[in-house]
């Protein structure tokens, strides 16, 4: 039946729909109170039929409280009519309590982790920049929005999972603190119908920010809006287009290193070359441009340069042993079957799962049904446990020796340091410890090692690990048989924000690696941006004569240049400006030679602006042997870090210096000599911090040639019209 309440007034800016609201039994005073202005007429669940629903366009269902064992038998009892009203085109708003609704209705497949009341004396919204033009949220153009604090109203969320259905559109803020993890205004699309859940934040004093994503809410719901496209997993290009256009961030997001379509990105995933094509997997949170819920975002590319963004390949199963995270892990051909071997999490457990890919084009992965297949970490090592985890044990690498397989981990070692424990099986699922391949000291390389890989180069095996901070690297001799490694030189892969990069072999036998370039400005930063975190170009790894590790770009990147400028023998004075008229940019390659024999310091200067306000220097100082990215002035905002970052530098026997540069937008990536490598990364403010030029601090240097490149998109796909 319906309960009238004949005081209340219609609110005449609603739009022109029917819009009724549920109860599970008599309205609550909760209930009255945010009903009563929009809508004087209420139906229990119990009550509702097909003749009712048929004159309905939305349903409203509010509840301070969480759902009951009374509520839930009674949504229970009308789940299959309200699912047919969704599918016929109806819509529903959950609010509050009744968010608890969409797992119970089918809507959602998992449920909310979080239904508690909140004890915060501020409130507000965390909206995310993918949705900041949502009908939703429209008239409110602050990405945190405060709102009045909430009664005793109960606050349902999604914290430890991603819902499987739903488009996150924005999550909350306490106390004036950012919680991005507490996922709480969704979306579902239900065949025709639209379902909105709001967890938290609303109060009903009919005014502010809650009267506005209120009515904007009915509105979208009533369908006087257009339905967006679902951009938390797209599937096709026009929404992965649509997701990039939305966070564009044209000063800072780079045009042609590889980002993702928005939200966050870390290690590089699965790299392989598999009938013909490129596929880089990478760690993935849709739910925002924050570490979360980890999935396996997933690009291909035909030439190593140009990438065409993938659905997600793997997500966390709620029920299984990636429950927390689907982690970092490898590519494994099986003689011809595809395969990944990743980490998953699960509470205070990492251990390995596998997944079979059920396609060439490697979109579709079936789960083992025996993950973990390794439950449980070596008893006779005592290996390094924290605050997260009882033991320190994730990250694979595998390769196949005659029958057997070979997997290495990463690991610490109480009181020793980093490690690289070593698996065999014959199988795939069923592991057998042997030995750790090396053991690190902590003073110098950290007590855990991150995502060890061992290359089998020519003549020389190569480990390198991710010890938190950096990436570390030992060359020597891998006795197959003792399986250790002995190493004869060790170094650094990069000196800057490169990490946890992984390798591939490709059809010309080259090792080709990729790594995760970190963000270098704070969290509140990123969010705003709506995307986090960028991979490396691909780089080229051998071994020379000497046995010492070399660095190359692949002729591959080389397809990215468009227009050039060339410049010979330049000579560079300390009271000299604008050695480089009218060049500019932010998205470049400069490969620049000096003669460096009795020189001071020199360099070059890059995003500048005309003032020099805003500028990044990279200052050459061959009496320290040593090259150093100033940072100090690259930005006016207070959000990026501006140490500087630093690596070693040897001359050439001639006395020249020769540096490689690529710019992009907020990346940059140096290379000099055959393995001195340095990523950062720069955010300037100035629309105008495009300039380039070079300097001298005390004595004329000579250039003996530049060559600058503006460089095309990674998206500008020459072999794809799809």
């Amino acid at each position: 039946m319906g309960y009238k309440d004949n005081t209340a007034d219609t609110n005449s800016e609603e739009p022109n729909c029917t819009l009724r609201c549920l109860t599970a039994g008599e309205p609550t005073t909760a209930q009255k109170q945010a009903y009563n202005a929009r809508e004087n007429t209420y139906y229990t669940l119990r009550d509702l039929n097909g003749e009712t629903l048929a004159e309905v366009d939305v349903l409203w269902w509010h509840r301070a409280d969480h759902l009951d064992e009374t509520s839930r038998e009674a949504l229970e009892s009308v789940a299959g009519l309200l699912q047919s009203f969704l599918e016929n085109g109806g819509s529903l708003l959950l609010t509050h309590g009744a968010l608890e609704a969409a797992s119970i209705l089918d809507i959602e497949t998992r449920e909310p982790d979080i239904v508690e009341r909140s004890d915060a004396d501020r409130d507000g919204y965390l909206i995310r920049r993918a949705y900041s033009t949502h009908h939703l949220f429209e008239g409110i153009d602050d990405l945190r929005p405060p709102t009045t604090k909430t009664s005793d109203a109960i606050s349902v969320s999604y914290e430890s999972q991603v819902p499987r259905r739903a488009d996150v559109l924005a999550a909350r803020r306490a106390d004036g603190t950012d919680e991005p993890a507490q996922k709480s205004v969704l979306q579902w699309d239900v065949e025709d119908g639209r379902v909105v859940g709001i967890g938290h934040g609303l109060n009903f004093d009919h005014s502010g920010i809650q009267e506005t994503l209120l009515s904007n809410a009915i509105a979208y719901l009533s369908g006087e809006s257009a339905n967006p496209p679902t951009m938390g997993r797209p599937k096709g290009r026009p929404e992965f287009d649509a997701l990039r256009d939305e966070v564009a961030d044209p000063n800072h997001r780079p045009v042609y290193h590889f980002t993702p379509p928005a939200n966050w990105l870390n290690d590089p995933n699965g790299l392989v070359q598999w009938n013909g094509s490129y596929h880089l997997f990478y760690q993935y949170n849709p739910a925002g441009p924050f570490h979360d819920t980890i999935h396996w975002g997933h690009a291909v590319s035909d030439d190593l340069v140009h990438w065409r963004d993938e659905p997600i390949a793997l997500e966390p199963d709620p029920d299984g042993p990636d429950a927390d995270g689907c982690w970092s892990g490898c590519f494994v051909d099986d003689n011809g079957t595809p395969h990944v071997l990743y980490t998953g999490g699960n509470g205070r457990d990492q251990l390995p799962c596998l997944a079979r890919a059920d396609d060439d084009d490697l979109r579709s992965w079936t789960k083992s049904p025996e993950n973990p297949v390794l439950d449980e970490v070596p008893e006779n090592v005592d290996l390094l446990d924290s605050v997260d985890w009882d033991a320190e044990f994730r990250d694979h690498c595998v390769w196949r020796e005659d029958e057997t397989w070979y997997q290495l981990i990463g690991s610490g070692i109480k009181g020793e340091g980093g490690t690289a424990l070593l698996f065999r099986s014959s199988n795939l699922s069923e592991w057998e410890y042997c030995t750790p391949v090396l053991i690190g000291d902590w003073r110098e390389s950290g007590p855990m090692w991150e995502c060890p890989e061992l290359l089998h180069l020519t003549g020389d095996a190569l480990l390198h690990v991710s010890d938190y901070s950096t990436v570390r690297y030992f060359v020597g001799d891998y006795d197959s048989k003792t399986h250790q490694l002995e190493p004869r030189d060790k170094g650094k892969l990069d000196h800057g924000v490169f990490y946890a990069p992984q390798s591939l072999t490709d059809e010309t036998n080259r090792t080709i690696t990729f790594g995760w370039l970190k963000e270098d400005r704070n969290a509140r930063a990123q969010w705003d941006a709506g995307w986090s975190g960028a991979m490396s170009l691909p780089r080229v790894l051998s071994t020379n004569e000497d046995g010492r590790v070399q660095v190359d770009i692949p002729e591959e990147v080389t397809r990215l240049r468009k227009s050039h400028r060339s410049f010979q023998n330049l000579t560079i004075t300390p009271d000299g400006r604008e050695h480089l008229p009218s060049v500019e940019g932010d998205a470049l390659e400069i490969r620049v030679t000096f003669d460096a024999e009795r020189t001071g310091e020199f360099g070059l200067v890059l995003r500048a602006t005309p003032d020099g306000e805003e500028q990044t220097v990279i200052r050459v100082r061959p009496r320290y042997r040593d090259l150093v990215v100033d940072r100090s002035v690259s930005s006016l905002s207070n959000a990026p870090a501006d140490d500087p970052h630093s690596m070693p530098i040897r001359l050439a026997e001639d006395g020249t210096f020769e540096l490689r540069c690529f710019l992009d937008r907020s990346v940059i990536e140096l290379f000099a000599g055959d393995a001195q490598c340095l990523a950062t990364r720069i955010y300037p403010t100035r629309d105008d911090a495009t300039g380039v030029d070079l300097y001298t601090e005390q004595h004329p240097v000579a250039v003996e040639s530049m060559d600058i490149w503006e460089m095309g998109a990674m998206r500008d796909d020459p072999f794809s019209e799809n």
